[in-house]
């Protein structure tokens, strides 16, 4: 690899969500927050759950002296947008926010710098040495050498059988073996980043998958063909493969019921206390694996249904149609272009169908409690009616004055006098308040005023709505109404 090489790789990942956190203006803030609540066993909460304990740690960062001015739901959306927490939805309505493959790597970074071993230990020696010495006799295609090799194992085996029958036990030095321990703990912090590469790169290959479905007419057929055919291709990826070992051995309940066994024999030993939450996360290997690796399964698997499922329907035969409009779009747009620059401004006004997004977050729910009179609310005095108002209303109104006439003689007919709530009574209003008005001119101008009296007349408005109101009292005589014939 070149120095070239190496430049352009580097500066490809500086773009990255590890890099753009670890050179972060709150790198600090987001490494301390973000890898407490999120880079331990617990990996994934939900967004409302992350967002009121984030809260809860602005106001203790405040405190101490980091400007942190925005809200915790801004900075969890920045944290999104910047790649280093991934939003999943969730079985019921809330999302779930977890680390991202990137962020983790930055978080196992700052762990490494923090936490620099200072020796080189035997254990990691050994271990390479071991793994080495395997990958040997394992490509190894001459049986001569392997089988000499597998004597040579037998060999040193036999030699320790016999030292433990003899009663030789070399017992391992709890120094050394709190170093193996802590060099294990180490290995199996780095599986979740690992998961979170295997599932970043499942998503990018089905997205690529699609992406040729669409776009590329040329491994179009090839990719149907091996859809159809029932080829899956996330399986057969790299990402594929070597997750599919994996997930085979999780599953394997021997191993399962091994590995229980043997943390459980390996915390029973005295140096196992100096672990200290290391004993936790050791009691919790397999399961903590187990979970993971059927989430990443689970993954794959409902990646492959919903890419069979798009060949199959009529989703993709659409997508293919909107990708041919965009293209023709395109190409008209670079023929006009060669005489209208792109950049001038045309009296043209397009109405396109557009959905408004906005925020429930923003929306003001309706409060009966704002609209609550907090003091007793007392009768108010009617105020007296304006007898030249009603005159000029009246006048303005078309009412019907001589039906309202008909009303009145048919009342004094039968009783001899009548005020103006018991001509209502009789003969209700038909044009709502403005058969009061009319009664009211007729009374100024055929009744007498009982002076100081006031009564309360009621009516039926033109919207149906039953209303009442005070106005002075005049009486009607039979007299009059024939005097007025």
């Amino acid at each position: 690899m070149t120095a070239l090489h190496r430049t352009l790789e580097a500066s490809r990942l500086a773009e990255g969500p590890a890099w753009t956190l670890l050179r972060a203006d709150h790198r600090a803030v987001a490494v301390g927050v973000l890898g407490e609540h999120l880079g331990g066993e617990v990996r994934r909460l939900a967004a409302p759950v992350l967002a009121e304990r984030l809260e809860e740690d602005l106001v203790v960062l405040r405190d101490h002296g980091f400007a942190l001015p925005q809200t915790a739901q801004a900075y969890l959306k920045e944290w999104t947008d910047q790649g280093w927490l991934v939003r999943r939805p969730a079985e019921g309505r809330e999302e779930t926010l977890e680390l991202s493959d990137g962020a983790l790597a930055a978080l196992r970074f700052v762990a490494g710098v923090a936490e620099a071993r200072r020796t080189v230990t035997e254990s990691r020696l050994v271990t390479i040495v071991e793994r080495l010495r395997a990958l040997a006799v394992a490509t190894d295609p001459d049986a001569s050498s392997r089988l000499a090799a597998l004597m040579a194992e037998r060999d040193r085996l036999e030699a320790r059988i016999a030292q433990v029958e003899a009663g030789e036990v070399d017992v391992l030095a709890p120094e050394r073996a709190l170093e193996q321990a802590r060099d294990l703990l180490a290995l199996a912090a780095e599986l979740p980043a690992d998961f979170a590469r295997v599932r970043a790169e499942l998503e990018r290959i089905n997205v690529e998958l699609r992406r040729r479905l669409v776009e590329d007419p040329d491994e179009r057929g090839a990719v149907l063909d091996d859809v159809f055919r029932g080829v899956d291709h996330l399986a057969d990826s790299d990402a594929g493969r070597s997750f599919d070992g994996f997930h085979a051995l999780m599953l394997d309940p021997e191993l399962s019921a091994d590995v229980e066994g043997t943390v459980a024999a390996v915390l029973d030993r005295p140096f196992a206390t100096a672990l200290g939450e290391g004993r936790r996360s050791l009691r919790r290997l397999m399961p903590t694996l187990q979970d993971s690796s059927t989430e990443v399964h689970d993954v794959m698997t409902s990646f492959s249904r919903s890419l069979r499922r798009f060949v199959q329907s009529r989703e993709l035969g659409e997508e293919r149609h909107l990708h041919r409009l965009l293209q023709d779009a395109q190409r008209d747009a670079l023929a006009v272009a060669e005489r209208v620059p792109p950049f001038r401004r045309l009296d043209l006004t397009l109405d396109l169908s557009s959905v408004p997004v906005g925020s429930v977050a923003a929306l003001v729910l309706h409060d009966p409690a704002d609209a609550r009179v907090a003091a007793d609310v007392l009768p108010a005095a009617v105020p007296p009616v304006d007898v030249a108002a009603l005159r000029e209303l009246a006048r303005a109104s078309e009412i019907d004055l001589r039906e309202l006439q008909t009303h009145v003689d048919e009342v004094l007919v039968t009783q001899g006098t009548a005020t103006i709530g018991e001509v209502l009574a009789a003969r209700p209003a038909t044009q709502g308040v403005a058969s009061v008005v009319g009664l009211l001119v007729l009374a100024e101008e055929q009744g007498t005023r009982l002076e100081g009296e006031e009564e309360t007349v009621a009516w039926t408005s033109t919207t149906g709505v039953e209303r009442c109101g005070t106005v002075p009292r005049y009486l009607f005589v039979r007299r009059t109404a024939e005097v007025v014939r």
